[in-house]
């Protein structure tokens, strides 16, 4: 074959691959992480539970073990989560699922990149991780009172769940609302939810444990299916502005009596949070990839983007600020409050701007915070994004909180929401202040 045949054959071979991925990443994309670029299963993590698994290894930092909870206190410390963060779910949704009843739910602890959840009478934690560069990342810690405990980083098993259309097929959080059996058994043939903030209130928290004052909303939680042939019948009155668990199941061997629900909403919005950043930063990856692929084939430029790569990046952009910005966020219909301390723990991380303002405030009467922008701004899954992206978002951001007219998908933030908002990044975000 002479040679300028060979080269117009390789060029042709090398498109017809990149359409071919290109079209899987539709159809097939929570297979796309497992090959590089991104190469799931073998890139190195870089995340705070990889830390400490490095600390653990280096004799740098030592857990103490508790008879009564295991390593589960040192475990939350040494990650810095807060017992306050609390919440209890108990439908079996773990891997653990034997261990979990009604009467002994599991407890999940949490800060803004990482999650522990912790069964009774078992002989491992469970933990999760926001991964700048992988997304979700799976660990376990099993108990040894007689040596210093290792983090074991899950060899894909737990991708099963959570790598699915619920977590936009990447390696993601979620946090589902299911019906449940006095087992604590899923019925699936009756449906589930995926809640973030935009869900109905009606629609969250079945199967979790519920402590918090809600005024007439109801939602799904602290109750069980008794009829499986009638789930109209879910009690959902029984199970409303309840402050405390006592009288459902025995609260003592927890780290807290409460499973609080301004907790919950911050979860449900922080996991669904997550997964836009994990997936902006995959098909950025994956579409530069394919682009040097293509660059290389037809000797292009090697920093080269195509249209469809662009058109990429904006979508994903899009996505985030929309989220970001708490678009379609359900609208509370009565005031909510939790019963821990998580609200007042949670508002004081800050950081706050020179007006004592942080994105971490509480509304609570008609949504969620009173400056709706996502804290998650500040956390390394957002910086550690490709520049591009990081620079389309706060770009695009700049050009929502200051436009003289507001576009229709923001018409929930007033000018007092977007000057504020304006001001607490103007101050509080270093990426903010260096890309003006």
């Amino acid at each position: 074959m002479p040679h300028l045949q060979f080269q117009l054959f390789l060029k042709q071979l090398c498109i017809s691959y990149v359409l071919l991925i290109g079209f899987s990443s539709s159809v097939h994309a929570q297979l796309e992480f497992e090959s590089p670029p991104i190469d799931y299963q073998n890139a190195p993590a870089e995340n705070p539970v990889a830390r400490l698994h490095a600390d653990l290894v280096a004799g740098r930092v030592q857990l103490e073990y508790s008879e009564e909870h295991g390593y589960l206190p040192a475990l939350l410390d040494a990650l810095d989560i807060s017992p306050e963060s609390q919440v209890l779910v108990f439908s079996q949704t773990s891997f653990q699922l034997r261990k979990i009843t009604p009467q002994k739910p599991r407890a999940i602890y949490f800060n803004d990149e990482t999650y522990v959840g912790w069964v009774q009478h078992s002989d491992l934690l469970e933990i999760s991780t926001a991964d700048p560069n992988l997304g979700a990342v799976f660990y376990s810690l099993e108990y040894s009172p007689a040596k210093q405990p290792s983090l074991i980083r899950d060899q894909g098993h737990c991708l099963t769940c959570h790598a699915s259309s619920r977590t936009k097929n990447v390696p993601g959080h979620l946090v589902r609302s299911v019906f449940v059996d006095r087992r604590g058994q899923l019925l699936l043939s009756a449906g589930t939810f995926n809640t973030e903030h935009s869900s109905p209130f009606s629609e969250r928290w079945g199967g979790w444990y519920v402590t918090g004052t809600h005024g007439t909303m109801r939602h799904m939680g602290n109750a069980i299916v008794s009829e499986p042939d009638a789930l109209e019948k879910i009690d959902r009155e029984a199970g409303a502005n309840l402050v405390s668990l006592d009288s459902l199941f025995e609260t003592s061997p927890y780290l807290s009596s409460h499973s609080d629900l301004v907790a919950l909403m911050v979860l449900e919005h922080q996991t669904a949070m997550h997964n836009h950043f994990t997936f902006a930063q995959m098909d950025s990856r994956l579409a530069d990839h394919y682009d040097g692929i293509m660059n290389k084939a037809l000797e292009r430029p090697a920093g080269y983007q195509s249209e469809s790569t662009v058109r990429r990046f904006q979508a994903a952009t899009e996505k985030i600020v929309q989220y970001m910005l708490f678009c379609d966020e359900f609208k509370l219909e009565s005031p909510v409050a939790g019963t821990s301390g998580f609200a007042d723990y949670f508002s004081a991380l800050g950081p706050k701007d020179s007006q004592g303002r942080s994105l971490r405030d509480f509304d609570l009467k008609t949504r969620l915070f009173k400056y709706p922008c996502s804290y998650l701004i500040y956390a390394d899954s957002f910086q550690q994004l490709p520049q591009p992206v990081v620079d389309q978002v706060l770009s695009r951001l700049e050009e929502i909180l200051t436009a003289e007219t507001v576009e229709a998908e923001f018409a929930h933030l007033s000018d007092e929401d977007r000057q504020a908002i304006y001001e607490i990044l103007s101050e509080t975000l270093p990426q903010w202040k260096t890309s003006r």
